[in-house]
């Protein structure tokens, strides 16, 4: 055992500080430090891979990724095939790709889809002609949102809503050229389009490798706010609770949207819910271990009787951050964790 942990991060993007790292990597390589380990960061490029699939199993018992795959240049198969090649070598991977992928895909929902944290009309499309045969009949129930694949901070996921209500619940699809109204969760912009109009905007979201959207229902409840849990490993660290602008859905802070961070206990009905699914869940992801940080994110929805029901709407896990809590040592927590997994499974 070298005790000795790499961090990857790439070059560019808006996640970074004036050195270059983002504001989290640094903080972590120094609590590891403190406990007498080895922490590096490196920047991944695609020119340097022979040489990262030499060195690295030679020097470091674990990596950490810190990268968005979309701030990878050229994009990610390379980036996923090299962290594949360094697990399959004995590197202990923080998270290994094929966990990061099951975790973070949007078809999670789907995977989860009769468990009591999902609705059962959830759907996923992974291509031009399902999306276009099934769509117009699933709009005609009502209001819904769909998420692509890809993207980050609210690009891509919209709330549609027919102008027309006289085409809800009719029992037929809504034709191609209804009126709808789309909402981009990005910074909540409406823009109108015939539906035909719409489906060809997706269409970009349903080429190339990786591409799906995920359908399903609006919850009016989203204007009360998106509840995050921050998980490390399997312990949860604090939640926030993301209130959209007024009139609008996007959480993100980008719309204007506010930012409450609790204790977990704070949450602890849905904490407890999530837990209590959380051995299944894993199963139903293809047995992984639990990323090292990640996020389940859950909007509110109100049950029979009245009280509150907590739908899962996504979970992240390739890069989340949480400058905002170094403060609180949070770092010192992951560096903990790190050192458990590594020692554990080289012992």
């Amino acid at each position: 055992m070298k005790n000795s942990v790499i961090f990857f991060e790439v070059e560019g993007g808006n996640d970074k500080g004036p050195d270059g790292h983002r504001k989290d990597t640094i903080p972590m390589i120094m609590a590891l430090r403190s406990q007498g380990w080895k922490a590096e960061t490196i920047f991944y490029r695609e020119s340097n891979f022979d040489d990262l699939l030499a060195q690295i199993p030679e020097q470091y018992d674990t990596y950490v990724s810190r990268i968005n795959p979309g701030n990878i240049p050229g994009g990610e198969v390379r980036y996923f095939e090299l962290l594949s090649k360094l697990c399959n070598a004995g590197v202990i991977g923080m998270p290994a790709p094929e966990a990061m992928v099951a975790f973070g895909a949007k078809d999670v929902l789907v995977k989860l889809r009769d468990m009591e944290m999902v609705p059962s009309d959830t759907y996923a499309y992974y291509d031009i002609d399902d999306f276009r045969r099934s769509f117009p009949s699933v709009l005609s129930t009502g209001i819904r949102v769909l998420k692509q694949n890809r993207g980050s901070t609210g690009s891509g996921i919209w709330r549609v809503e027919l102008a027309d209500e006289r085409l809800i619940d009719t029992g037929k699809a809504v034709p191609v050229d209804a009126l709808v109204r789309c909402t981009e969760a990005l910074d909540n912009h409406v823009e109108e389009h015939q539906l035909g109009e719409f489906m060809e905007l997706c269409n970009q979201y349903l080429v190339g490798k990786g591409g799906m959207i995920v359908d399903m229902p609006y919850l009016p409840r989203i204007v009360e706010g998106e509840v995050r849990i921050l998980f490390v490993g399997e312990t949860p660290i604090f939640v926030v609770h993301k209130k959209p602008a007024d009139g609008g859905f996007s959480a993100t802070l980008f719309s204007g949207a506010q930012y409450t961070y609790d204790d977990p206990t704070q949450w602890q009905g849905l904490v407890d819910m999530f837990l209590r699914n959380l051995p299944e869940i894993q199963q139903r992801l293809g047995g992984h271990s639990t990323p090292l940080i990640w996020t389940g994110d859950f909007m509110l929805d109100t049950n029979p009787d009245g009280s509150d029901k907590y739908v899962l709407g996504e979970i992240n896990c390739s890069c989340v951050g949480f400058t905002s809590h170094l403060e609180s040592g949070i770092q010192q927590k992951i560096a903990d964790e790190i050192i458990r997994v590594t020692s554990a499974k080289n012992n």
